[in-house]
C-alpha cells in the first residue's frame, strides 16, 4: 500500500507524491520511497522516520479523517509561511475531500490569527495550485 509524501515532493518542485513502502518493510532491490530519493543519502535516519512515523503511523490514526488531518496541515502551513510545503498540502488537500471554498475560508480566518501577510502568501499558492488542479482536470477529460 503506498503512502502520500507531500511535503518533500515540493522541495523537488512536484506536487503530492506516492511512497511505495516505509524503509523498513522494503524488500531488496525494490525502488527507494520519495523520502529515501530526496533525502537519505544525507539523512537516512529522517527519511526513515518519515516513511514510517509520519506516513505510516501519524497520517494512518483513525482519530482524525484525512480530509481534518489536511485542514489541519494546511492551516498549520499558512500559519507558519510555509510556502512550498502548501503548495503540495493543498494538493492533497482537495484530493482528501477539502473544497477550494473550505480552503480559501480558513485562510480567510487564518489572517486574523497567524497574520495578514501569511495570509495573503497563501492565496497566491492556493491560487496556483487550482489552476494547476484544474489544467490536470482538462488535460484528463480531453479539453
Amino acid at each position: 500500500m503506498g503512502h502520500w509524501f507531500p511535503c518533500l515532493a515540493a522541495l523537488a518542485g512536484g506536487f503530492a507524491c506516492i511512497i511505495a513502502t516505509p524503509a523498513a518493510a522494503q524488500e531488496p532491490g525494490q525502488q527507494p520511497t520519495r523520502a529515501q530519493q530526496l533525502m537519505g543519502d544525507i539523512a537516512p535516519k529522517l527519511a526513515e522516520l518519515t516513511d514510517e512515523v509520519l506516513l505510516g503511523d501519524v497520517w494512518e490514526r483513525p482519530q482524525l479523517s484525512k480530509r481534518d488531518r489536511s485542514l489541519v496541515t494546511v492551516s498549520a502551513l499558512v500559519a507558519l509561511n510555509r510556502p512550498d510545503q502548501l503548495r503540495s498540502h493543498i494538493g492533497l488537500a482537495r484530493q482528501n475531500g477539502v473544497t477550494e471554498e473550505e480552503i480559501v475560508e480558513a485562510i480567510t480566518q487564518l489572517a486574523f490569527y497567524a497574520g495578514w501577510p501569511n495570509a495573503i502568501t497563501a492565496v497566491g499558492v492556493a491560487r496556483e495550485v487550482f489552476k494547476s488542479d484544474a489544467g490536470a482536470a482538462r488535460r484528463e477529460n480531453g479539453k
